[in-house]
């Protein structure tokens, strides 16, 4: 295969990556420090007219003998594409920080050591994988053979930029697909770290073109006569939006969507392993997470002393710089999801809730869009609080009376993308989880596994990500029936 060899100069141009070259953006989008509110650079804002570049160059000859590639060739690239990721962690995790403000320890994991982890789980995985597969057949037998879908619109959010898209990105890669890239713009800066690292692992032009930009180049990637499929993480009404067009032109489609995800307590659950629990369950990434625990479920019959546990642990965690290493909760990633924050707590406030913890920007961080950590205790699992997804630090404790009502209440919402249940008994915590109607759920604790599949039901989404399940989103089967019996 044909590779490209041209390494990206330093520049502070906006570019955008298409066919294997960097070129200069047509439109350019500023990129604001969460920290500050101030501008730090100009990002790309992809044309429609750049779209059409990149998937084109997907189309072509060296991109498409990716595909036919051989498993074990494509694996070996993909290592290489992992070393240049990880070398390039330290940096991407920093940037990240001043992008959306994501503490940077939560960031060094997520942006800056998992994509390389990801894309060398899926090279080991492709490298044994055989395309096809012989079956016996009542007549004859069957050739079952698994080929890659063709060429993917990945469009990810802002808020785990690096690690959304490589959960689109590797698997795709491995499976022979080419990607077109739609990252978000507030995250624009270290999408073009994809494309750095494919040019030094000798990715083949056109096999991944990055075009970070808004929803309008969003809905032209979408809506293109040259992509095969559509992987999106985002909100539940862009993916309404995307699956209805996906649905209009017989498109596959994967969609990762939002939540509002129960942590169910049982009465028998350990206060202070749990609190602890929920410290990254309830408040990672300054609540600007789709998995997130913001309904806490707790039993009347220890209400109390649970209020008073999380309002604590809200109340102690340090809000600050993101790029500070004792940084607990930064920023939120712009003035609109700032006061759009600050919107549903006064919602909160307004319908009879007890504000337990914060509820307004800290004093001491009058730059930049931070909320401090927030706790309504009282709510009413059909308050607005507690059914729309937020999408902030803001945590909505409710009480229940046993445990069929807990599974109810956890159950009462549109979404179904994640959970948590908590207890001294794992056995008991598995059968809670066993009867949530949710993609996945987390028992004393939440973190996802890269082996195992990741995706939401009801509004949270369609299909699945990570594991060998986030593989087979990415290939379609052929069967070809054969008249002569199997040799032997």
């Amino acid at each position: 295969m044909t590779v490209s060899s041209q390494v990206p100069a330093e520049t502070d141009t906006a570019r955008i990556f298409v066919g294997g070259t960097y070129r200069e953006a047509a439109q350019t989008i500023p990129v604001i420090d969460a920290a500050t509110g101030e501008v730090f650079a100009d990002g790309p804002n992809a044309t429609t007219s750049e779209i059409d570049d990149a998937v084109a160059a997907a189309h072509e000859d060296p991109a498409l003998r990716w595909a036919s590639a051989a498993p074990a060739e494509r694996a070996e690239v993909l290592k290489r594409y992992a070393s240049a990721l990880r070398s390039r962690g330290e940096d991407t995790a920093r940037m990240v920080c001043r992008e959306n403000g994501m503490p940077i320890t939560l960031s060094r994991a997520v942006n800056g050591i998992f994509p390389a982890a990801l894309v060398g789980y899926y090279a080991k995985l492709i490298k044994a994988w055989e395309p096809e597969e012989t079956r016996p057949a009542l007549v004859g037998h069957t050739v079952v053979r698994r080929e890659p879908v063709g060429v993917v619109g990945a469009i990810t959010p802002w808020n785990y930029p690096q690690a959304l898209a490589i959960m689109k990105i590797a698997p795709a890669l491995a499976a022979g697909c080419r990607v077109v890239l739609k990252a978000a713009p507030e995250t624009a800066l270290d999408a073009l770290v994809f494309a750095d690292a494919a040019v030094e692992a000798g990715l083949p032009p056109g096999v991944l073109s990055v075009v970070p930009g808004d929803s309008e180049a969003g809905a032209h990637l979408v809506s293109h006569p040259g992509i095969d499929k559509v992987a999106f993480t985002g909100s539940t009404n862009a993916g309404r939006i995307i699956g209805a067009e996906c649905g209009r032109l017989i498109k596959p489609v994967t969609l990762e969507l939002g939540g509002k995800s129960a942590a169910v307590i049982l009465d028998d659950a350990d206060l202070a392993a749990t609190v602890a629990g929920l410290r990254t369950a309830s408040f990672v990434n300054n609540g600007q997470t789709c998995h997130l625990s913001s309904r806490i479920l707790v039993p009347n019959s220890r209400y109390g002393e649970f209020v008073t546990a999380i309002a604590d642990l809200a109340t102690s965690l340090k809000v600050g710089d993101p790029l500070d290493e004792t940084t607990d909760v930064g920023p939120l990633v712009s003035a609109r999801q700032r006061d759009r924050v600050l919107e549903y707590i006064e919602i909160g406030r307004g319908s009879g809730a007890r504000l337990v913890a914060g509820g307004s920007v800290p004093v001491d961080r009058p730059r930049g869009w931070y909320v401090a950590p927030t706790v309504f205790a009282d709510v009413d699992n059909r308050d607005r609080i507690a059914q729309e997804e937020i999408f902030g630090p803001v945590i909505a404790v409710i009480g229940y009376d046993d445990e069929a009502e807990a599974i109810r209440m956890a159950n009462d919402t549109e979404f179904g993308l994640a959970g948590t249940v908590w207890s001294r008994d794992t056995g008991r915590a598995l059968d809670v989880a066993r009867a949530m109607h949710t993609g996945s759920v987390g028992v004393n604790h939440y973190q996802l596994d890269i082996q195992s599949p990741f995706g939401g039901v009801k509004s949270s989404g369609l299909g699945r990500e990570l594991g060998p399940e986030g593989l087979d989103a990415y290939r379609i089967t052929k069967s070809m029936y054969c008249a002569d019996q199997i040799a032997g």
